[in-house]
């Protein structure tokens, strides 16, 4: 038996490409909101890179202060994602943006302290979880069931084409405007996302199931956990989205690779892009129409296992040429992620949404962090990046290959346990 999500066709709707979603007027506002916003935080974080650094001429201090743009994620992905479930997601989403204006307006004026300037990072990470929790809450709504995975492919093209942009050129407009002024203009891009979700997006009552009361912040979280933990389809997704703990280690360790490849600090950027364009790559493939969703979600598996397997290359030591098409191959198999992630909001109850995306992406970021720090300790220890990464491959492959047949198990078993709307 398949399993098959209500309000979907067997096959993509033919004659809508990227384009058809764009003409859609809510998604369109969503997106734009959202590319712009993409392409500010990768300047900001170029912006504070330098700001602290020439400040304190430290490189302990400048690493801290970057990770301090990712870090609270976790916090707030488990303690404020539930409040895309408590209030109308669109207000969550413009109170947010609003408070993020207001942070980093702050920060971008001269001589703030550098204290002043983490604590002002730290509040204003930690609306970007009940702001990605609402979008992603949403997104089902304005879409539907049938095209929702499609909208969720044009998002990650453009957070990873914004990324790829934001780093290549974030450095020269740094350069060119200054880091205060960068910051402004990071702080403006909140604020011209708030106003379009404002006058784009509808307002909508907030999800509840009927004769349900307001649950308590632990409550909520509980609850949402249980339901995670209880379904073995929704287990086997968030499994299949955590295992880029192990994909994402080529990343944090691109610099001491290429240094032992004997390549110049050039091929670093190399090696930091090659894994996201092979996403992008990966996520148009998986997007023609001989894929359907029914496929896709067949594949789950097998691409997790290919997104890993070609990892184990490292261990042989490869040079910089090999490398960049290994982390191809694994980035063009990573577009599974866009297809469980779709699948894995599908299956939630509405009136939980925010708060089960919220505690799957805090999850996800804790393993990545996980990754890179296991990673870097043990290439400290073994005294080889490259016999890390090759490690890592082959225990990413291993727990791939049984999250892939927990997956095939749980969708042949577990079909219409979960009701699923749009």
């Amino acid at each position: 038996m398949t399993e098959r999500i209500p309000g979907e066709a067997s096959a993509e709707p033919k004659g809508e490409g990227s384009a058809g979603l764009i003409r859609l007027s809510e998604f369109r506002t969503l997106w734009a909101a959202y590319a712009q916003s993409v392409l500010g935080d990768q300047l900001a974080r170029v912006a504070l890179s330098l700001l602290v650094f020439d400040r304190t001429e430290s490189a302990g201090w400048t690493a801290a202060t970057y990770a301090l743009t990712s870090l609270p994620a976790l916090l707030s992905g488990v303690l404020l994602s539930g409040l895309a479930d408590r209030f109308p997601r669109r207000t969550v989403m413009m109170g947010c943006d609003l408070l993020r204006a207001v942070l980093v307006g702050l920060m971008a004026l001269p001589g703030t302290p550098l204290p002043l300037l983490a604590g002002l990072l730290v509040l204003a990470q930690l609306a970007e979880a009940p702001f990605g929790a609402s979008q992603g809450a949403l997104m089902p709504v304005v879409l539907g069931g049938r095209l929702y995975e499609r909208g969720q492919r044009v998002m990650m093209i453009t957070h990873q084409a914004g990324q790829l942009v934001g780093f290549a050129l974030g450095g020269v407009l740094v350069v060119w405007l200054g880091s205060h002024l960068a910051l402004g203009l990071n702080a403006l891009t909140f604020l011209v996302s708030a106003v379009l979700i404002r006058l784009g997006v509808k307002a909508r009552p907030v999800d509840t199931v009927a004769g349900a009361a307001p649950k308590r912040m632990h409550t909520q979280v509980g609850k949402a956990a249980a339901l995670i933990w209880s379904d073995p389809r929704l287990r086997s997704l968030v499994a299949l989205g955590w295992l880029a703990g192990f994909i994402v280690l080529p990343e944090g360790l691109a610099a001491p690779f290429a240094e032992e490849a004997g390549s110049g600090a050039a091929s670093v950027g190399l090696l930091l892009a090659a894994h996201p364009a092979g996403m992008v790559l990966g996520a148009a493939l998986l997007g023609r129409p001989v894929f359907d969703a029914e496929r896709r979600r067949r594949l789950l598996g097998p691409l997790a296992v290919g997104a890993n397997l070609p990892l184990v290359v490292y261990w042989a030591g490869p040079g910089v040429g090999v490398a960049l098409l290994v982390l191809l191959v694994s980035g063009i198999c990573s577009a599974y992620q866009i297809t469980a992630g779709a699948t894995f909001v599908l299956l939630t109850p509405a009136d939980q949404r925010g708060q089960a995306l919220g505690l799957a992406r805090s999850g996800l970021t804790a393993m990545q962090g996980v990754g890179v720090a296991g990673g870097g300790l043990a290439a400290e220890l073994s005294g080889s990046s490259a016999q890390t990464i090759g490690g890592a491959g082959l225990v990413g492959t291993l727990l791939a290959v049984l999250v892939a047949v927990s997956w095939s198990r749980a969708r042949g078993t577990s079909a219409g346990t979960i009701p699923l709307s749009a």
